[in-house]
């Protein structure tokens, strides 16, 4: 497996397994790497003959009083885990490899990001989709693999990818969950024991409100106030609870059959911000 910070050895080693007719998979990471990221890897191999496997903390996509100094780096353990998924090459630049000099362009991003975790975290998707934008840049694959915990993000960088005419297919891997419902994340290390036993509560509140929502329930307000309550009651700090459109990623008071939609919320657990969320199709 082929470790790299240099922007020219990624870029010429994908062009060398172009040479060979090979097609390429992407899975852009943070790391501190999980079962959640390597089953992105996994699926990524069964689309494409080598994967490439970035692992960058992206300083753009974090706001001034946010988490970037204390988010878990764990490269070496990173590493084996890519090795044991059987990546062929992991890219994992300095922040001067990606951001040399001053930067005399920015990225601004209209309806998409108004709602979810884009209201309460600004510039947080411009940050993304700036350093996505140049990784799919530098290592141009076939296709890139992210997960559906983050589905705004996926959502976004799909437009992306359509508006700024990248080559590349972007594929959505399914949540990956502890056994007690808790979607995985790499901040998860940061709750405590008592609050770790809490933080399915999101899950669960999801769930209550998705089986309502099939049973027949069109207008889940009152539903979504109530389990707001309930989280609230246990110690959770809402950020946001409720069900949007898969289209424009705007709030929806009225279901409707034949649509798509995001069920989802975010949280705060102590000083942990927890997202999930569920996909319903009416």
């Amino acid at each position: 497996m082929l470790v790299t910070e240099s922007i020219d050895e990624i870029r010429n080693t994908v062009k060398l397994w172009r040479r060979e007719k090979l097609s390429v998979g992407f899975v852009p990471t943070m790391g501190a790497l999980h079962e959640g990221h390597l089953s992105l890897i996994r699926q990524a191999k069964q689309s494409a003959d080598r994967v490439v496997v970035s692992i960058f903390v992206n300083p753009e996509q974090f706001g001034p009083n946010e988490d970037f100094d204390r988010y878990p780096r764990k490269l070496e353990e990173d590493l084996k885990l890519c090795r044991k998924a059987r990546a062929a090459a992991v890219f994992r630049p300095e922040v001067s490899d990606m951001y040399p000099g001053d930067k005399y362009f920015e990225i601004k991003i209209r309806e998409l990001g108004r709602h979810m975790c884009g209201a309460s975290r600004p510039g947080f998707f411009e940050g993304i989709v700036l350093v996505v934008n140049k990784l799919l840049n530098i290592i141009e694959p076939d296709i890139a693999v992210f997960g559906q915990k983050d589905i705004q993000q996926y959502l976004i960088l799909k437009q992306m990818v359509e508006e700024f005419n990248h080559g590349v297919k972007l594929e959505m891997g399914k949540i990956v969950r502890a056994n007690d419902g808790l979607a995985l994340s790499s901040r998860n290390t940061y709750l405590s024991n008592d609050e770790r036993l809490k933080a399915p509560s999101l899950y669960r509140s999801l769930s209550y409100i998705e089986k309502q929502v099939r049973e027949g329930v069109d207008t889940p307000s009152l539903l979504i106030e109530h389990q707001k309550n309930e989280l609230e009651a246990k110690g959770f700090e809402i950020d946001y609870l409720g069900v949007f459109s898969m289209d424009n990623i705007e709030p929806v008071e009225k279901l409707e059959n034949g649509r798509s939609y995001i069920l989802a919320g975010a949280v705060y657990l102590g000083k942990t911000r927890l997202i999930d969320n569920i996909l319903i199709e009416l």
